[in-house]
């Protein structure tokens, strides 16, 4: 299965830095989560390129700095790990800024719960082996480092091949949808892949006026997706191994995925 280095990846703000992306393709913008859910991962994993957007305000109790954990042999039983996390400026703190109280005692909690939840996996050898810098990265005090590591080490295992920008790296002008349409158009995206979460809010004139289309990306709900918006992926991996789950996600067919794209008049 083709590998990539979780660390390779940050993109100049120059538009014309050799960093940035070849135009074309899907563009995916998401907040570092913690061992994300299988439906986030699914959809950064379809995406040509995954924009971490870092440069917007920390939301505690949310997936930025903490995964519901399930059963390996029940998954109907969870648990949450979560990153204790303080924000130096209070609550307009962004989230590239959040700071983990303790990490050392962070980061033993951490690896005590994943092995404790997933350790008798025949899977969990080759998991935990890529799972350490997930762990390293407890040593920069940093929530969103941990956060977006956690995040590349899966797409690492599943094989990803897509490029992995930084929003407060990339030129964006304020306001919610405009931002995200500003950030897909540097990557020269052709579509835009919004969650359905998002679809309930995003404005999308700002990306007809960049003739980018937006595709809601609704991935099913049966078999191994039944839990896949409530727990984190690291239970699908667990449970059915990376290369059964990297093949599933490459032959679902977008039928099957409702990407429903539309580009409106501007």
């Amino acid at each position: 299965m083709p590998r990539m280095n979780p660390s390779s990846t940050t993109a100049s703000p120059a538009a014309s830095s050799p960093d940035l992306p070849t135009p074309g393709g899907l563009c995916a913008i998401h907040q570092p989560n913690v061992f994300p859910r299988l439906t986030t991962l699914a959809k950064l994993f379809a995406a040509d390129y995954w924009i971490v957007l870092d440069d917007v305000q920390f939301t505690r109790r949310d997936y930025q700095h903490r995964a519901r954990l399930a059963d390996l042999d029940d998954p109907a039983r969870q648990q949450w790990l979560t990153i204790p996390t303080h924000l130096p400026g209070g609550r307009p703190t962004l989230i590239r800024d959040a700071v983990i109280d303790d990490p050392a005692p962070a980061r033993r909690r951490t690896a005590g719960m994943l092995r404790q939840q997933y350790g008798a996996s025949p899977h969990w050898p080759a998991l935990a082996k890529a799972l350490d810098p997930v762990l390293d990265a407890f040593t920069t005090g940093r929530t969103a480092t941990v956060a977006e590591m956690s995040t590349r080490v899966l797409l690492d295992v599943l094989g990803r091949q897509g490029q992995i920008l930084t929003s407060s790296r990339l030129p964006a002008r304020p306001g919610r949808s405009l931002r995200l349409a500003d950030l897909a158009a540097v990557t020269g995206a052709r579509t835009y892949l919004c969650g359905t979460g998002g679809m309930t809010y995003l404005d999308q004139k700002p990306f007809s006026a960049r003739n980018i289309a937006v595709a809601a990306f609704r991935p099913p709900t049966t078999d191994m997706w039944a839990l896949g918006h409530r727990i984190s992926a690291v239970w699908t991996l667990a449970a059915l191994g990376p290369q059964a789950v990297a093949a599933r996600l490459q032959t679902t067919p977008p039928g099957r995925m409702t990407w429903s794209s539309t580009l409106l008049d501007a």
